[in-house]
């Protein structure tokens, strides 16, 4: 199912509709608005609630995460009330779609300090203050006071062939590799948030459809009208071949500093510029430039500036247009060259750093790699042995440590 089989829509919908992938149940031709999500929102009487959980598993959010919030205040502007669910009580077992083995458990001081650094990052994205718009609640409220019998009555409602039909869960099994019986809970204890918070849509990715599933059977369980399930496109990554996400190095953080999120949009493959500016911008797709260099520094300029504010943003562009072009221009310093030609090839980035004067010595190069503060033309490089065969590999590139030091290789 793609945007299109939603469409005509009235235009007070089009922006809740916009880049959406499924929708479930999905009846068309229903006048039951239980059945059909665009009668239930013309024919609402009241702001419905829709839920978005996230769990706090790390640190840092990036643009992939970022998709079903950005949907969540779409809802807000039309009048709904938006429920964010901390999953400080889930991420301590982790949600194990798509995983090839177990998560590591976290501890309550992880997730409680994960939790903050996500609403910081979330908040240029949220209305926080309009009253009645936005509640964020923590499932620990809930799920940490079942009592056993209250556990057993959700692991009854859902059987093993079931459970083994989610996504991973089979591979898993069929390949032998352990699944313990916390990981089961996950799906039911999801589920239950929205029996908890009485959700009327649930927000989540393609990857999210048996969890979100789950919460209409328990809704239906616990007597509740069950919530209809909105799902979002996965994001490629910067590669644009893998889904976006930090483990792989792909990824844009919304936390990242404004030249290095602006250079990182603007080198995003051709074939991906119009789905991120569907799902990340609210731009009219009709209106975009023509040029495909021209909607990549369009779509740079206007992510950094949802994030940064406008003129940070235009601070940014013109910071990596002098980069590219040579200028020796940075936010903060002039860029001085550094000649490979005294380098023997092949070698290591961090024998780079510390001959290029970036670093102390190898030691602290490889420190500063494995610490997240080494780029090179704005993509964040943290495998300590990355290597490089040629000079002409990086001839142009800017080499940065930090926020202020800055190096332009030249072959």
């Amino acid at each position: 199912m793609t945007a299109s089989t939603f469409s005509p829509l009235p235009p007070s919908l089009e922006r809740l509709y916009r880049g959406v992938s499924d929708i479930f149940p999905h009846q068309p031709d229903s006048e039951d608005p239980q059945e059909n999500l665009a009668k239930r929102l013309l024919s609402a009487d009241k702001p419905l609630r829709v839920k978005l959980g996230i769990d706090p598993t790390g640190a840092d959010i990036h643009l992939g995460h970022s998709i079903c919030v950005r949907k969540l205040r779409a809802f807000q502007d039309a009048g709904h009330t938006a429920v964010l669910i901390i999953g400080d009580f889930t991420a301590r077992i982790g949600d194990p779609t798509g995983k090839s083995e177990v998560r590591r458990q976290l501890t309550a001081e992880d997730v409680q300090r994960n939790a903050q650094t996500y609403l910081e990052q979330v908040r240029p994205i949220l209305d926080f203050d309009t009253p009645g718009r936005l509640e964020i609640v923590y499932n620990s409220e809930w799920l940490s006071k079942l009592d056993l019998a209250e556990i057993l009555e959700l692991l009854a409602t859902m059987t093993v062939g079931q459970m083994l039909a989610k996504e991973g869960f089979a591979e898993r099994y069929g390949q032998g590799n352990p699944i313990f019986l916390h990981e089961f809970l996950y799906p039911l204890m999801q589920g239950y948030d929205s029996v908890a918070v009485a959700a009327d849509i649930e927000l989540g990715g393609t990857d999210q459809k048996f969890n979100i599933a789950v919460g209409r059977d328990l809704q239906r369980h616990f007597g509740k009208k069950p919530q209809f399930g909105m799902l979002m496109p996965i994001l490629l990554g910067t590669d644009g071949k893998e889904k976006m996400s930090k483990s792989l190095g792909n990824y844009i953080g919304l936390s990242e500093d404004p030249l290095t999120m602006y250079s990182k949009l603007e080198k995003i493959p051709d074939g991906l510029v119009e789905q991120y500016f569907e799902l990340l911008t609210d731009k009219p797709l009709g209106s975009l430039p023509t040029n495909p260099r021209e909607r990549q520094k369009l779509l740079g300029l206007d992510i950094v500036t949802q994030y940064r504010g406008e003129e940070v943003a235009i601070a940014a562009q013109a910071a990596a247009i002098n980069l590219v072009q040579g200028k020796n221009q940075s936010p903060t310093d002039s860029v001085p060259e550094f000649s490979l030609a005294q380098i023997q090839f092949p070698t290591k980035l961090f024998y780079i750093l510390s001959a290029s004067g970036l670093c102390k010595g190898t030691s602290d190069a490889r420190r500063q790699i494995e610490g997240g503060a080494v780029k090179l033309d704005g993509d964040r490089i943290t495998d300590v042995n990355s290597t490089f065969h040629a000079a002409t590999e990086l001839q142009g590139k800017v080499l940065q440590v930090g926020k202020k030091k800055f190096i332009r290789l030249i072959a």
